[in-house]
């Protein structure tokens, strides 16, 4: 991966602000990857969370918080669909070392400590991932290479 996919992390706008909603995509190839997040993101805060709000209010003034339920429900109802509505894997990063290069692999020092977590009901995907939202927005985290491994993982590579 690029400095650019290494570096990239799902960012909010400022919370309780008008934009509260909205993530912050740099140019780039990540720039999809975020937009098609941002979508879940618009649906699960419109639709999806129970509260009082108008239509319009439900996406504004979101806190920190929110931000983080919006995010990992997101990301969850993604990897859910690519896992055809049965199981969902999310990938994490530990400091343990769980593949060792050999051939013609070059270590990357981030995919070696990828870890699975494989899930059969939605509800724990999401409640891991909230509970983990940190390794998806942390500076530094690879948040959007974590997301697609766990894409590709839901999926599977025979599908």
């Amino acid at each position: 991966f690029s400095g650019e996919w290494a570096k990239a992390h799902f960012r909010f706008r400022e919370p309780h602000s008008d934009l509260a909603y909205a993530l912050e995509a740099e140019e780039g190839g990540t720039k999809a990857i975020l937009m098609a997040v941002q979508a879940h993101i618009i649906k699960y805060l419109l639709f999806m969370r129970d509260t009082e709000y108008t239509q319009l209010e439900r996406l504004c003034r979101l806190s920190r918080r929110e931000q983080g339920e919006a995010l990992a429900a997101a990301l969850a109802d993604t990897l859910w669909a690519a896992g055809g509505g049965g199981r969902a894997v999310t990938c994490l990063t530990t400091t343990a070392v769980h593949v060792v290069p050999s051939g013609d692999y070059k270590a990357d020092n981030f995919t070696e400590r990828i870890q699975l977590f494989e899930f059969s009901e939605q509800a724990a995907t999401q409640k891991f991932i909230f509970d983990h939202i940190n390794c998806f927005k942390g500076e530094g985290s690879h948040g959007v290479i974590l997301f697609l491994y766990s894409l590709l993982f839901s999926r599977t590579l025979e599908r």
